[in-house]
């Protein structure tokens, strides 16, 4: 059951360490990720965004978080922040431009066709809590 009505969750434990995802909305999205080590939080990133609000054929949609899902399996270990850099499969390219280190930072997520057109954009900022 989510700690906040209304909300999704994903958690994953593997003590001494919890993660936690919860988030808001669907097509435009809002949630907060934690990490935490003997349920004391000690990282976290925050995030908002989603498609552009003029896609509204449910097959691109559905194309959009599939292709999301895929790049945000290749994030790296010494940039645990989303996804990798750069991530292109087909018709689509996800770009992860990310300022910082794990203590403190901020960046942009973007998915787009070959030919240009943005179809996602997310915002994210986070870093280790003291």
């Amino acid at each position: 059951m989510p700690l906040l009505a209304g909300s999704k969750q994903l958690e994953h434990r593997a003590p001494p360490y919890a993660y936690r995802d919860i988030y808001f909305g669907m097509g435009f999205f809002a949630g907060q990720e934690t990490v935490s080590r003997d349920d004391r939080v000690i990282w976290s990133l925050s995030y908002s965004g989603g498609a552009r609000a003029e896609i509204a054929d449910r097959d691109t949609f559905v194309a959009i978080y599939k292709f999301l899902r895929g790049a945000l399996l290749g994030v790296s270990v010494e940039e645990p922040f989303r996804g990798p850099r750069l991530f292109e499969r087909a018709d689509m390219i996800y770009r992860n431009k990310v300022e910082g280190g794990l203590d403190r930072f901020h960046g942009i997520e973007t998915i787009a066709r070959h030919d240009g057109a943005s179809l996602y954009e997310l915002r994210y900022s986070g870093g280790l809590l003291r």
